[in-house]
């Protein structure tokens, strides 16, 4: 007798139009929450990397040099591709024929990304300050996995070979600020507080730190704190110290001003305590409290406000 195949019962209507809506609609939750979570990382990510640092893989470079500039782009000072310089000058004939002060600009970015060409970086700081008669140097650096000591290296080596170079730029080597926001305020600090580097720069007249949260690296690390120090510093308690500003500092800095944002509280604290010990080596070390965000404190200075006056003063001491 040959096989029957056995016919199932067919559900009703009505159930199965119900099975074949759950079935389209079904994907489409999963695809939305999905989505959700994504958005919901990437803000994570966002507020951790882009708001918290000065640049990330989506910010954009400027659009050039800023009006009455002239850029003299990706100056070698290393054998790395990452070892490169900007140099910005006015395009106008200088107002005196003495060399000019500079300014030596590190950009920030958890000590894993950014450039030096980010609009946050370049404006509005380049024009205001090639009007006020500065050249301005913008550096890049190595970026993790190499070491954060090594970037302190190429940090030092930057303004070295700047300074044996300031005289083709129309700049005075004997006349340098150093600069940085972030973690570049962080190696910027390192070198001002007399770190060990690789190489040596000149004397330099003073150092502007724009919202450094990582003076004393221990305390930040036995700390609640964002995975991102974990990726810079690791879990040696040795290395914290060797790339703590605070501990490394050991005799009287040049004059520094240590901007913090007011909204963050681990920021303006660990300004206090170097400043403190700053001055108690007779140092001078002014801490600025601003009521803006990380971000705001690199991205506005240059625009006109009572925050890029007060910068600008601490700058005509050091000139």
């Amino acid at each position: 007798m040959p096989f029957a195949p056995r016919i199932a019962r067919l559900p009703c209507p009505r159930l199965t139009a119900a099975a074949l809506a759950l079935a389209v609609l079904l994907p489409a939750f999963a695809q939305t929450d999905s989505s959700a979570r994504t958005s919901r990382l990437e803000r994570l990510r966002q507020a951790t990397a882009g708001d918290l640092e000065d640049g990330n893989a989506h910010d954009r470079a400027a659009r050039g040099a800023p009006g009455g500039t002239r850029m003299i782009p990706d100056i070698s000072y290393g054998p790395d591709p990452a070892q490169r310089l900007d140099v910005y000058v006015s395009t106008s004939p200088p107002a005196s024929l003495a060399p000019a002060p500079v300014i030596f600009f590190v950009h920030g970015g958890a000590w894993a990304f950014g450039d030096k060409t980010n609009t946050r970086v370049v404006e509005p700081k380049i024009a205001h300050w090639v009007e006020q008669g500065y050249v301005v140097i913008s550096a890049n650096y190595r970026m993790l996995p190499t070491p954060v000591q090594q970037q302190a290296d190429d940090v030092a080596a930057a303004i070295a070979f700047a300074q044996s170079q300031a005289g083709l730029w129309g700049g005075d080597p004997k006349r340098f600020v150093l600069m940085g926001h972030s973690a570049g305020a962080h190696l910027v600090a390192l070198v001002a507080a007399g770190a060990r580097t690789a190489t040596q720069p000149q004397p330099w007249r003073g150092a502007v730190l724009l919202d450094s949260a990582a003076f004393d690296v221990t305390t930040l690390m036995t700390h609640r704190h964002f995975g991102l120090y974990d990726r810079a510093f690791g879990a040696d308690r040795g290395y914290w110290a060797a790339m703590s500003p605070i501990v490394q500092l050991a005799r009287a800095p040049a004059p520094i001003l240590a901007v913090c944002s007011s909204r963050r509280q681990e920021s303006c604290g660990q300004a206090d305590r170097f400043a403190a010990k700053a001055s108690g080596l007779g140092g001078r070390v002014r801490v600025l409290r601003e009521d803006l965000s990380h971000m705001e404190i690199n991205a506005t200075l240059g625009a006109a406000s009572d925050y890029t006056s007060q910068v600008d003063a601490f700058l005509k001491t050091l000139r």
